[in-house]
């Protein structure tokens, strides 16, 4: 006989008055099974003990390939050669690629600032690594469908316009992938037209959370109109634009509207002023690549992982199971950046580990869907009782 924990159990004899109770106990428990012919309720798969590594991306392909590290949060690794058969990858939303004007240089015209501006995102399409997608609401949202149609438009607008030849354009870039901006157009020295940056979707989502009371943030801190509104909030100096989209977000973050209907078209309406100008402007999107170990026996199964946020975030820690435990086990994560931020739920755990540390212990109500910008449950079910049973 094998008992829970796998210790061998020897038989021993059994009094016939202790099978009466036994079989009473039986009787009493069989109302509450709610399984098929398996286990009836089976427990977490939370890991019994998770250990958190801090260690440079070559150290993390090296421990992955050797089933000795079950997966890193840290940035995209890069493996010499092909990725091994036992390592799999997840992706999710990686960075805003954003192309922003000199406002010293071009700030007083906007024919010009728009001209530079989309020649350069035009000459992005087809770079490796980037996904043209000169709107900020993309796929990875949950309320895309809501602004497919003027994503659609905008892409189709950009690439059917003719072409406008410039000259001597210089362009300031910073840790955009290579090779994204032609090298003729790069800028050497402190004079430049444009530059190309990139903004963290995920760092968006953090620094926007907020842990309190068993609460992860804003409902809407996942969707698209939110995150152009932080990105491109400060793109024009047009102060009735302004004044525009703050009374358009605050009416979105009170519930002042009537119905999903107003709702959906204040959405619109914000991500439309937002991009009406051409001092900043969203180019597309890069994807972002997440490794763990998927090796027969010391890997790891069962991942659910966010659409912004990759693996580090709630629903990876409630679903990742270890395959050589049926239940718990020891969990073995990499990260690239020592914890540095409080340890607290209200100002703190705002970095990297304290946001993997908080999904582990944290155990909220409500965590974020992991393909929506909408709100699940955790441990509880939404059951409606029925009366006549």
């Amino acid at each position: 006989m094998i008992g829970a924990r796998g210790h061998s159990m020897s038989p021993r004899k059994v009094r016939p008055q202790n099978v009466l109770l036994v079989l009473v106990a039986l009787l009493a428990t069989i109302g509450l099974a709610r399984g098929g012919h398996e286990v009836p309720v089976y427990p977490s798969y939370y890991p019994h003990e998770i250990r958190v590594e801090t260690m440079p991306p070559e150290r993390a392909t090296d421990l992955l390939r050797d089933a000795k590290l079950h997966a890193y949060l840290g940035p995209e690794l890069r493996f010499p050669g092909a990725v091994p058969a036992s390592v799999r990858a997840v992706e999710s939303l990686g960075n805003f690629v954003i192309v922003r004007i000199n406002p010293e240089r071009l700030a007083q015209d906007e024919r010009s600032a728009c001209a530079v501006v989309e020649a350069i995102i035009r000459d992005m399409a087809g770079k490796a690594g980037f996904v043209l997608h000169p709107y900020p609401v993309t796929p990875w949202h949950g309320d895309f469908l809501y602004h497919v149609d003027r994503a659609e438009a905008e892409k189709r607008r950009l690439l059917g316009a003719p072409a406008t030849p410039l000259r001597n354009l210089r362009v300031k870039v910073g840790g955009v992938p290579a090779g994204l901006v032609r090298s003729e157009w790069r800028a050497q020295g402190p004079d430049w037209d444009a530059t190309v940056e990139e903004v963290g979707a995920a760092e968006l989502v953090a620094a926007s959370t907020i842990s309190l009371n068993g609460w992860l943030g804003p409902a809407w801190v996942k969707t698209g109109w939110f995150h152009a509104e932080r990105i491109l909030a400060d793109a024009t100096d047009d102060l009735e634009a302004r004044y525009r989209t703050e009374a358009i977000a605050q009416r979105l973050e009170t519930g002042g509207y009537r119905d999903r209907v107003e709702r959906v078209n204040l959405e619109r309406e914000l991500v439309a002023t937002l991009t009406g100008g051409c001092r900043k402007r969203i180019a597309g999107y890069t994807v972002k690549h997440q490794y763990f170990s998927a090796e027969f026996t010391n890997g790891i199964e069962n991942i659910g992982f966010d659409s912004i946020e990759g693996l580090n975030s709630p629903i990876f820690i409630r679903t990742v199971k270890l395959k050589d435990f049926p239940w718990n086990g020891w969990l073995t994560l990499g990260i690239d950046a020592s914890p540095d931020a409080a340890w607290n739920p209200i100002a703190g755990f705002n970095d990297g580990f304290g946001r993997l540390l908080w999904s582990a212990i944290g155990d909220p109500a409500l965590f974020s869907a992991p393909y929506d910008s909408s709100w699940m449950l955790n441990r509880i079910a939404d059951v409606q009782s029925n009366s006549g049973r």
